[in-house]
């Protein structure tokens, strides 16, 4: 199928759903769910942000704002997965119990304003790749539109481009909580300083970019991951002394540049290894 035809699919998916809860995180994937659902449905729908501990205070704000500026109906809520120690532990399938948080909750949410289903922004390109996410949802039928409706990543881009979402060229933004080695302990004021150093990289105009937090015995290490593209500006000596010096001075006392450019999900890569021992 083309854009136009994927993009038909999509509307008659969710005219056929009636009514439903949108998880909206202000990434691109759930951004176009909100639009076209509220499109379709108007106010049969709500796009609903969970805001965890493991949500960049700015990425919450842009994410309220567009659905605010778009008229789309939304609401926020506060999961409290730091709570379990199955997620706090960070074991490999962390995100399946961040997810399973998320989801319960809008299960009362849907139950109590008779919303008929749960959707979220999975696409035809979240299939592979380590996610556990997927697993919670399915426990909870959460309804994927734009995977049922054959879209990709690009198709989802495309559209939202053309359909004048400001966000439709914004770089995926997993939650804080993936900045971790999985089996280092996740707490609240560790992320709040992976917060405040992406925050940093941020206000100095990096786009694609993670700040991974690592721990050597009472030493914590920002390990920075940036485009290839841009590491000629962070090698400079003015932006390097003012992010060494922001992030030692929010508590890291090492940081370094990884060699590598960014690559979403590096961390699943011990998981891939360890799959392939097995294999093997």
């Amino acid at each position: 199928m083309n854009l136009q035809q994927k993009t038909a699919e999509l509307r008659r998916i969710l005219v056929d759903m009636e009514s439903l809860l949108v998880a909206y995180s202000g990434g691109i994937d759930s951004t176009l769910v909100a639009k076209v659902a509220h499109e379709t449905l108007g106010k049969r729908m709500l796009a609903v942000i969970g805001d965890s501990e493991s949500l960049l205070r700015s990425e919450l704000e842009e994410a309220v704002n567009l659905v605010e500026k778009e008229g789309i109906p939304h609401r926020i809520i506060r999961p409290h997965e730091l709570d379990n120690p199955n997620y706090s532990s960070n074991p490999s399938n962390r995100c399946f119990f961040c997810k399973d948080e998320l989801f319960t909750l809008l299960e009362g949410l849907a139950s109590t304003e008779a919303f008929r289903f749960i959707a979220d922004g999975a696409n035809a390109d979240d299939t592979g790749d380590h996610r556990p996410g997927l697993q919670a949802a399915a426990d909870h039928r959460v309804r994927h539109p734009l995977q049922e409706a054959g879209f990709t990543k690009n198709d989802i881009r495309d559209l939202a481009r053309e359909i004048g979402l400001p966000n439709w060229d914004k770089p995926a933004m997993a939650c804080l909580a993936s900045r971790f080695p999985y089996g280092t302990e996740i707490s609240q004021e560790k992320l709040a300083m992976v917060a405040k150093a992406e925050e940093t990289l941020k206000s100095l105009g990096f786009r694609n970019y993670r700040v991974r937090h690592h721990e050597s015995g009472n030493d914590t290490i920002a390990r920075l991951e940036i485009s290839e593209g841009d590491f000629e500006r962070v090698l400079a000596s003015h932006i390097r002394e003012e992010i060494d010096t922001a992030l030692r001075h929010i508590g890291y006392q090492f940081v370094s540049l990884d060699l590598q450019e960014f690559r979403s999900g590096r961390l699943n890569d011990a998981i891939s290894d360890q799959l392939v021992q097995l294999e093997t």
